[in-house]
């Protein structure tokens, strides 16, 4: 009788040992699951942060600002990353019969008004034209880099970009946001070695500049103006203007191969 009260208590012994191995190993596996999915959650925020870091630097470009920060320096300039309109196609892509069409002044093959490298704090030069074709410049690496700015920057920083073979497209602050808007739009379809910001110092509703070109309308225009932009580029940008249009890398459309 007592072996058979010994082997019973045994029996409930070990059954209550499994019992309690079986919650702790549960237990175990709801940890290690746990520990997993925060794992995962803290990975996605890591990525999230670096995410949000790369497109407030930028590596090639900043948000839809396109600035290249290989491309020079933003000279403490702020970036334009307002979203464009979708430019309408093209329509007349002949430079000259846009240019008429359009309204806008066309001057090609201007007098090259120097290429000397100035020191960051000499003064600006006193240009032959408004906006600024060539001439006297500042000195790397304070040239100012390609992108969209919401802001003027400095007339001795801009023309060694056109040095380089890049094309500026500029506007009146005064010009109404919707056109302001068309102008960004038709900018992001060739972003590459091109610079997009407006300008309270020159007599043009919207400019577009090369080394020794300009292309200055009174008036927008709407699409006919774009088509003016459009072909100006095409015919004028990346030109030789003393310093390749490539010596930074290109990361996307370009005025000569414009994405639309």
């Amino acid at each position: 009788m007592a072996n058979r009260r010994e082997e019973e208590r045994e029996r409930l012994r070990q059954a209550r040992q499994e019992s309690e191995g079986g919650r702790a190993g549960t237990a175990r596996r709801r940890l290690m699951i746990g520990y997993a999915v925060a794992g995962v959650i803290g990975l996605a925020v890591v990525v999230g942060i670096g995410a949000i870091i790369v497109s407030s630097v930028g590596g090639s470009a900043a948000g839809t600002a396109h600035i290249s920060q290989a491309s020079g320096s933003t000279n403490g300039v702020q970036p334009d990353s307002r979203g464009g309109t979708d430019p309408p196609p093209a329509k007349v892509t002949n430079l000259k019969k846009a240019a008429k069409r359009a309204g806008c002044v066309l001057r090609l093959q201007l007098r090259d008004e120097g290429k000397e490298h100035l020191p960051e704090d000499a003064p600006t030069p006193d240009y032959e034209t408004n906006p600024p074709t060539s001439g006297n410049h500042v000195e790397s690496p304070n040239w100012q880099a390609d992108g969209a700015y919401s802001e003027q920057p400095e007339l001795i920083n801009i023309v060694h970009t056109l040095e380089h073979g890049r094309m500026e497209i500029q506007y009146s602050p005064d010009l109404p946001e919707d056109d302001q808007l068309a102008l960004k739009g038709l900018y992001d379809t060739m972003f590459s070695a091109t610079l997009l910001f407006p300008n309270e110092e020159m007599d043009y509703a919207v400019a577009a500049t090369t080394w020794t070109n300009l292309l200055g309308c009174k008036e927008y225009k709407g699409a006919i103006t774009l088509d003016a932009i459009r072909a100006f580029g095409k015919a004028t940008w990346g030109k030789f203007g003393g310093e390749p249009v490539n010596a930074a890398t290109l990361t996307g459309p370009t005025p000569f191969e414009p994405a639309s």
